[in-house]
């Protein structure tokens, strides 16, 4: 699916708004084997509906406050449902590893790393993916053979968050729509700022993921993520992940990003970038809200679409879903999980209220991205798998171990860049060129 133009003009227009149904609808699974669900749907009253379930979240930042009033909320509708919040600051490590038992949570976020095929042995069905994406964008994201598991907590853009008071200290007054100038922007803030010209947050790990939905943005092709299936040499020179990854190594290399990397803390550089100590921060956009509700002056927190212009001189942000939130299938309170899950996704708000898109296909869209039409930026979205190859990337990605969406390789890029490993970037490039070339022989061919 791509979305170009206004993705607040086309989604409002060619899709119909739905809202929740007043009763409860919960969906039980039952398998005639292990390729084909049937559901069938039973109404039940929200005060019928009961059991104590926890839920685990990523956002440690606001367990105590946002999500409390949820649960006021929730239990105003659902009263004999006991809900338990668990924050967890390494979320996907430390989840990957809980769902080895079968004790991850009633209802969780799906870590994205989970293959696709996996799916239906950790996670209940929610519904058939055709009839849950009239209802849900990307609700196809966390699917295997026509069955939905997740839907997500939010539809982000992609880019970079940026203090505008540092960018106008240091006298860059444009946009950067390259690479290049990306980095002389960068030059600039540390010659006449006392900003960190570039985060990374290397120690958290996590923040380094958010690199890689810019590929499309470099890409400019809906396809892309299918063509990696087609490629033994993904990261060869002038290959979109060349280019996203060349940026961070230049940025390291030249001293652009935090004196020591070794040592970040993700909480800490919410607050350094609201007063102005931090300049960039590649992020998606669901960290627009957090940063500006830190800042001072919530204007001077602004949002940028990655550095890269096409041929054409088109602009893109590519917009996806977040976490997908799905139902742990051992739970043993499933009912009280969906009336969760359903409750979050069209009631709380959530997407709308932290800076996000809502999944609900037609909803209104945040006044934090209106600043890319300013620039005439595109939104664009990776097309489904083809035919035939669900899970293959996914296949090839877990046999090689170069883990796109893992932090390994982009922490080993920061580390070569700064000397802590004597490789260069096309070191490491070929290398993971060659890992992914063995691994495509095995799983395609």
């Amino acid at each position: 699916m791509k979305v170009k133009g206004w993705l607040f003009i086309v989604l409002a227009s060619l899709l119909v708004f739905v809202t929740a149904c007043g009763g409860q609808t919960t969906t039980e699974p039952t398998t005639n084997d292990e390729t084909e669900t049937k559901t069938e749907e039973t109404e039940m009253k929200p005060e019928d509906v009961s059991g104590d379930i926890t839920v685990l979240i990523h956002r440690t930042d606001i367990v105590d406050t946002v999500f409390k009033d949820y649960e006021k909320q929730f239990n105003e509708i659902y009263p004999n449902v006991k809900l338990s919040f668990e924050a967890i600051t390494d979320y996907q490590g430390q989840v990957n590893i809980r769902m080895s038992t079968k004790e991850y949570g009633d209802v969780l976020m799906i870590p994205d790393n989970v293959p696709v095929e996996d799916l239906p042995h950790f996670f209940e069905p929610l519904g058939q993916t055709d009839e849950m994406l009239e209802k849900y964008l990307f609700a196809d994201d966390m699917a295997y053979e026509g069955v939905s598991y997740g839907i997500p907590i939010t539809v982000n853009a992609q880019g970079i968050l940026y203090n505008k008071d540092v960018f106008e200290e240091a006298g860059v007054t444009d946009i950067p729509s390259s690479p290049e100038q990306f980095i002389d922007a960068l030059q600039a803030i540390k010659a006449k700022t006392d900003a960190i010209p570039l985060y990374t947050n290397y120690s958290a790990g996590w923040p380094l993921d958010q690199w890689e939905p810019n590929r499309l943005s470099i890409a400019g092709d809906e396809q892309f993520a299918n063509h990696l299936i087609d490629t033994d040499a993904p990261f060869a020179e002038g290959e979109p992940h060349y280019i996203l990854y060349k940026v961070m190594y230049d940025a390291a290399n030249q001293g652009l990003i935090e004196s020591d990397p070794l040592t970040t803390d993700w909480e800490s550089s919410k607050q350094m970038m609201a007063d102005g100590k931090i300049a960039t921060m590649v992020l998606g956009s669901w960290a627009i809200t957090q940063v500006q509700e830190l800042a001072s002056d919530p204007n001077s927190i602004g949002y940028m679409p990655f550095p890269y212009t096409q041929q054409d001189g088109t602009v893109y942000s590519v917009v996806g879903g977040d976490f997908n939130i799905g139902i742990n299938a051992n739970s043993q309170h499933k009912e009280a999980a969906r009336a969760w899950l359903d409750w979050f996704i069209n009631e709380s708000n959530y997407a709308i209220d932290q800076g996000g898109i809502s999944p609900i296909v037609g909803e209104d869209y945040p006044e934090t991205l209106s600043a890319f039409q300013e620039l005439g930026v595109e939104f664009i979205s990776e097309a489904t798998h083809r035919e035939g190859e669900e899970g293959w990337l996914d296949m090839i990605d877990n046999e090689s171990e170069v883990g796109l969406w893992q932090s390994g390789f982009k922490q080993r890029i920061i580390e070569a860049a700064i000397g802590n490993r004597s490789e260069s970037f096309d070191d490491i490039m070929t290398d993971l060129n060659s890992s992914w070339e063995a691994a495509r022989a095995r799983v395609v061919e």
